[in-house]
């Protein structure tokens, strides 16, 4: 199983932490709204001069090519993904590399503050 939080731990992880954590097969309804904010989030981002004009377009290039992989049915969702968000940023890590990893900077610190 594919988690963002993988490789900070010292033992193996038990198959029923997985089962618990797992969201994707309801959640994966959100992946259009996640693409769309996750580019949204990076165009705010370059604009404020925390990423750059070619990471930016480089993470838009790929949520888009993601979402059309899923639309013609050559992606499709996969139990090895913790959530829709981590299925969309690994697969986004896969076809752009380290630039991917920058897509959610920021984005912990609004969801806090908007508690």
């Amino acid at each position: 199983m594919a988690q963002l939080w993988g490789g900070r731990f010292t033992k193996e992880t038990e198959d029923s932490v997985f089962s618990f954590n797992e969201s994707l097969s309801f959640d994966k309804r959100l992946f259009y709204k996640d693409i769309e904010g996750s580019i949204a989030h990076v165009v705010m981002l370059e604009k404020q001069k925390i990423i750059t004009l070619e990471e930016k377009d480089a993470i838009v290039k790929g949520l888009t090519s993601i979402q059309e992989d899923v639309d013609k049915g050559n992606l499709e969702f996969s139990s090895e993904y913790e959530d829709v968000h981590s299925f969309v940023e690994a697969k986004l890590i896969e076809r752009i590399g380290d630039a991917g990893k920058k897509m959610h900077t920021g984005k912990l610190m609004i969801c806090f503050m908007t508690f």
